[in-house]
């Protein structure tokens, strides 16, 4: 019976649905699938377990694995990376040529070596319609040149965030997600842009991650500066601790006192003084 899965092409392609009827076939391995125009190789990110009938939406058309990468594939594969490097060069001394304003990034060819694909960022549209002539005299493949964000450019390239660790970019993150400033105020989070911007210079995927989780803990909870009146007086909010929901009050005498709001998220359980 055959199974949806999803495969990322190449090393930086797209992330695809396609038809597998090998049983065998199991996350992580490399496999051989039809493409566009011949040939191309990635590996299982993802196994739906759902039948082929019930069909996903994408703009792709859903083929087929071909079969399981055996060791003659990944000898191919591998030459491929080998030779994709070599031939960079060449493509930089073209761009050069025609005085092109693009940054070439990174380029990888499909299994078969049918399609020679190039990623580049621009600030602007770039016309390099002779630059793709020559490079297919040279290379005689079809060429792609796609333009991709900063972004993309550091999950190409890969490297460490300030947290000491592979950007998740490049590691686990299928797709980017919108990441706004909001989320590190959310936070509490420093709003200098060199703390909580990644090498590409946005804004650091992880803000996202635990974003949800302040806002609903957040509920119920008083903003710094707000004014509250209790049974003993008039008060500020000086601060918020969201993770523990409670915050400090301030009167107007100088007391500070620690309000509790983790038993509930309606109203404070009881409140501390703080000396």
């Amino acid at each position: 019976m055959e199974k949806l899965v999803q495969v990322k092409l190449r090393e930086v392609g797209q992330v695809i649905f396609y038809t597998c009827a090998d049983e065998a076939i199991k996350l992580g391995d490399f496999v051989i699938v039809e493409a566009d125009r011949g040939i191309d190789y990635g590996h299982v990110i993802s196994d739906t377990e759902h039948k082929a009938d019930g069909k996903p939406q994408q703009d792709e058309p859903i083929r087929k694995i071909l079969r399981r990468a055996n060791l003659e594939d990944l000898k191919q594969i591998d030459e491929n990376k080998v030779k994709a490097k070599d031939d960079f060069t060449q493509c930089l001394k073209k761009i050069q040529e025609h005085k092109l304003d693009m940054k070439l990034v990174d380029c990888e060819y499909s299994f078969d070596r049918s399609k020679f694909i190039f990623y580049f960022t621009a600030d602007g549209r770039i016309d390099f319609r002779e630059l793709v002539k020559d490079l297919a005299k040279i290379f005689k493949a079809r060429i792609e040149l796609r333009q991709i964000g900063v972004r993309d450019e550091a999950k190409l390239l890969g490297g460490f965030g300030v947290c000491g660790r592979q950007l998740c970019c490049a590691t686990f993150l299928k797709d980017f997600e919108p990441v706004m400033i909001k989320m590190a105020k959310e936070q509490g989070l420093s709003l200098n842009p060199p703390k909580i911007s990644g090498i590409c210079g946005r804004l650091m995927c992880c803000l996202s991650y635990e974003y949800g989780v302040y806002i609903e803990l957040s509920k119920g909870l008083p903003k710094e500066g707000d004014s509250i009146t209790r049974g003993d007086g008039k008060a500020k909010v000086v601060s918020v601790n969201k993770l523990k929901r409670s915050c400090v009050i301030e009167y107007e005498d100088g007391r500070q006192i620690r309000l509790d709001y983790s038993q509930n998220h309606g109203c404070c359980h009881h409140g501390k003084d703080i000396k």
